[in-house]
């Protein structure tokens, strides 16, 4: 049973050692993202991207996301985020995309994201490093 507490842990258990393929996080994602969570109230899903300096240095940041309400109204967000070196074909790439319970079925959410381009090009490069956590939002 997967619940807003556990929900890191059970991802991480899922990606284990392929922290470094992009390809197989996205697919583990999008089978976690179906999955039901205890506690839920609201699912959403985002894809994010772009060049950020959140740590002094401006990297390309590559984020799939599960957003968790709960009956309480707090939320929770659980990252699988993939950072990149700034190269040239990253500069333009920037992306925010949502998908909510109510915007219909989520396999054409998912099919939308994977034909942009801020999508694809990313999954051609390897990342520097991969984080997945969880944190209040």
């Amino acid at each position: 049973m997967i619940t807003i507490a556990n929900a890191e842990s059970h991802l991480k258990n899922r990606t284990g050692e392929i922290t470094k393929d992009v390809q197989k996080v996205w697919e583990e994602f999008k089978l976690f993202a179906k999955e039901t969570v205890v506690g839920e109230e609201e699912k959403a899903i985002l894809f994010q991207c772009g060049m950020y300096d959140f740590t002094g240095e401006k990297l390309f940041y590559y984020d799939f996301v599960r957003q968790f309400t709960d009956g309480n109204g707090d939320i929770q967000q659980l990252h699988c985020e993939f950072v990149f070196e700034p190269i040239k074909e990253f500069k333009k790439l920037e992306a925010s995309e949502w998908y909510f319970d109510t915007d219909g079925d989520v396999d054409d959410f998912f099919n939308e994201i994977e034909n942009l381009d801020e999508f694809k090009v990313p999954m051609n490069h390897p990342p520097l490093r991969f984080n997945l956590y969880q944190e209040e939002a």
